[in-house]
């Protein structure tokens, strides 16, 4: 299998951090900064392993916005991240 990369993003919920690759929509928590980083690198190394087991890699790669470049896949670009608010009531 090749490298497949993918963007990360941890945040804390109580104690405890979140990681969450978007391009994937895969997540993963630890008790730390670091954890959840290894943690979320296991979760997707499993669900890739999944797909590719079940045939399936190619069509939830493409799905989630990755190109096919000769024998590699290509991320799909990060434009911008930024944080966003709007109003209710």
């Amino acid at each position: 299998m090749h490298d497949i990369a993918f963007t990360v993003n941890i945040f804390r919920e109580g104690e405890t951090f979140v990681a969450h690759a978007p391009e994937l929509d895969v997540s993963s928590c630890g008790d730390t900064q670091e954890a959840a980083g290894q943690n979320i690198r296991d979760a997707v190394l499993g669900f890739l392993e999944t797909a590719h087991e079940q045939g399936t890699l190619s069509q939830v790669l493409e799905e989630s916005g990755y190109r096919k470049e000769g024998e590699s896949w290509r991320a799909p670009e990060l434009v911008s991240t930024g944080r966003m608010a709007v109003g209710l009531g």
